[in-house]
């Protein structure tokens, strides 16, 4: 073969065009971020500080009508049993609280070590300020002392369950439970007329049947909520971010605003959903659990005060535990069962395309 002349000039650019379609295509988005987080960066929450505005809010609402409805009654039996009575939901309010306060304040930080123990002293910030405004504000007693403290543990619980490195699943877990506890207040006033439906009765075998059926009513309808608003917190906030992303693909964003972005992309997996949707309920268990180691006192001083309280303090306590699950398990599947509708079937390579 004879070399003409200029013919290796010729050849020579031929070479880097060779190379250029051979190198691979850019990482989509999602395969980087997911790369990225197996170094343990902590994912971006949107929204963060509207949810705490509204847990703080909720929680001051439990902490004044509590208060309400202790000084309305006459100083003795009557306050202690409902201050062991409103207890679970002041308990749940301050977990919530907690973990969006805390959520807000370490929704910026990059380092899981160093998110993980703001989170945990925002909590204490949060139970501490909880406790304050409940001993000014509350009658000085053993009984104001145990929903303090109990408050207090609660938020400083909360807090640390914000530190978690998928802060977006804390966000719809915050969420979900905020829509699930202001459900259940709604659903307070459908009490009577569901008890009538249920065949509520003079008898009060009948009275105990139909509440059992307005419970799980109740927890049926709460946890379907609670799974629907975590689905819908973790979808908007994928839509959300890739709103923003393609909004900025001039490339006039900061170095800040791109791995922020980045990191609200990343991909969500099923456990992900399953956790936001089944939060709620976990939450109500967790609240049970702190209710019986921190405020053991409250709820014994209660149940000793006749044998009716203490059939009421066994029965309200079995039926807490009861909704917990009920909302846990309807929660985690609704959420999941929404996410698995997204899901579309994969696409299939085709193999006798021609490589470029």
């Amino acid at each position: 073969m004879s070399k003409q002349p200029g013919s290796s000039t010729a050849a020579e650019p031929d070479q880097p065009e060779a190379d250029v379609s051979e190198q691979p295509a850019p990482a989509p988005v999602d395969e980087a971020v997911a790369a990225a987080e197996g170094t343990g960066q902590p994912t971006y929450a949107p929204g963060a500080v509207v949810l705490a505005v509204i847990a703080v809010g909720w929680l001051a609402a439990m902490l004044w009508s509590t208060r309400a409805a202790i000084n309305s009654t006459t100083a003795g039996v009557t306050a202690i049993s409902l201050s062991a009575y409103a207890l679970p939901g002041v308990i749940a309010a301050a977990l919530i609280a907690g973990a969006a306060v805390a959520l807000a304040a370490t929704n910026r930080l990059g380092r899981a070590t160093l998110r993980f123990l703001a989170a945990v002293g925002t909590g204490l910030l949060v139970g501490l300020a909880a406790a304050v405004a409940i001993n000014l504000t509350y009658a000085d007693n053993a009984t104001t002392n145990t929903i303090a403290g109990t408050t207090a543990a609660a938020a400083i619980v909360g807090g640390a369950m914000a530190g978690a490195r998928n802060a977006r699943m804390v966000g719809g877990l915050a969420a979900a439970t905020l829509a699930a506890q202001v459900f259940v207040v709604l659903f307070s006033r459908a009490r009577d007329p569901l008890s009538d439906l249920f065949g509520a009765g003079d008898t009060q075998q009948s009275m105990l049947d139909a509440a059992k059926w307005v419970s799980r009513t109740e927890s049926l309808l709460a946890g379907l909520i609670a799974g629907l608003v975590a689905f819908g917190y973790l979808a908007w906030a994928r839509r959300r971010a890739a709103r923003r992303d393609g909004s900025a693909d001039d490339g006039s964003r900061s170095r800040r605003g791109v791995r922020r972005a980045e990191l609200e992309l990343s991909p969500l997996r099923w456990p992900a959903y399953l956790v936001a949707g089944a939060g709620p309920g976990l939450l109500l268990l967790l609240t049970e659990v702190i209710i019986r180691v921190g405020g053991r006192g409250l709820l014994d001083l209660a149940a000793a005060l006749s044998d009716a309280d203490e059939v009421a303090q066994t029965t309200l306590g079995t039926s807490r535990i009861d909704n917990g699950i009920w909302v846990l398990f309807v929660g985690a599947l609704t959420a999941l069962v929404a996410f698995g509708r997204t899901l579309g079937p994969r696409p299939a390579e085709d193999e006798d395309e021609p490589a470029a």
